[in-house]
């Protein structure tokens, strides 16, 4: 697997050959920034972790330069915070058991720009390596540039892909936006009950984030406490923490259909819901 930043780093926390860590890797994490895909693609990790016949493989985008600097890292410099981050992530990566941790080291400038192919490159070796049946990155909706800028970048590289070599499953998650909007028939329900230490590890595996005047961890494991409580209002809980997603597995099947399209769908299925429900009240 070629990438094309000399700083790129792939990280086999077992210790096996690389080639043998990335074929065995059935579920991909894509994400922005360390820290990303333990805040959103916590389902896909604790598959890989409690399961034998799955295993989660992680790719960060950014070199993570730009992160607050509040609080504790007042001071730290951009060179000093990139090797922070990237062994944070290293070590989340031995927390979770990940197959594998790749961190492609692009400035986020790279990332938001559309024009520059590099990050496509990289994501298209990365799949070549890996051919995970299922991928998990941020949501078109979400409010943070560079994650829309990833998911945009990773579907790029997908869509090289033939329809046969692609993932059966393509989910958007939520980190700068929560999907609770979303109609619960288009939501994917993702339980994430039991391992608490574990989730509780790895969001703490940061500290230059959570220490820095963001508490990403708190914030973190409250949403999905938060989302089985709030699902349904007539029933018990049937989970204890659930994190939602958005399946984009449609972008992957039809080449014509557009994220905006797609978005545009939900957005018209979420302004249905909430003007058909104020008319039968008598809001009309």
């Amino acid at each position: 697997m070629r990438l094309s930043r000399p700083g790129a780093d792939v990280y086999i926390p077992s210790g096996e050959a690389p080639e043998g860590a990335l074929a065995r890797a059935t579920l991909l994490g894509v994400a922005a920034h360390a820290d990303d895909l333990e805040c959103m693609a916590y389902a896909a990790i604790l598959s890989g972790y409690r399961d034998p016949g799955e295993a989660f493989c992680g790719v960060v985008l950014s070199d993570g330069a730009g992160g607050p600097r509040q609080g504790a890292m007042a001071g730290v410099g951009d060179t000093e915070l990139v090797r922070l981050r990237r062994e944070e992530q290293r070590n989340a990566a031995r927390i979770g058991r990940y197959a594998a941790q790749i961190q492609l080291d692009h400035p986020s400038a790279a990332v938001k720009d559309a024009g520059f192919l590099d990050t496509v490159d990289d994501l298209e070796a990365v799949l070549g390596a890996v051919r995970p049946r299922e991928v998990y990155t941020h949501n078109p909706a979400d409010k943070h540039d560079t994650h829309v800028a990833t998911f945009l970048r990773l579907l790029a590289a997908l869509r090289r892909l033939a329809p046969g070599a692609r993932p059966s499953r393509l989910i958007g998650c939520e980190v700068w936006r929560d999907l609770d909007w979303l109609p619960d028939r288009d939501k994917v329900l993702m339980p994430v009950d039991g391992e608490e230490g574990l989730a509780r590890a790895l969001l703490e595996a940061f500290p230059s984030q959570n220490s820095a005047g963001k508490r990403f961890d708190l914030a973190t494991l409250g949403r999905r406490r938060a989302h089985a409580v709030f699902l349904e209002r007539r029933a018990a809980d049937g989970a204890g923490q659930l994190t939602l997603g958005m399946d984009l597995t449609p972008l992957l099947l039809d080449a014509a259909l557009s994220p905006s399209a797609l978005v545009a769908r939900h957005l018209d299925s979420f302004r249905t819901d909430v003007l058909e429900r104020l008319r039968l009240l008598g809001g009309a």
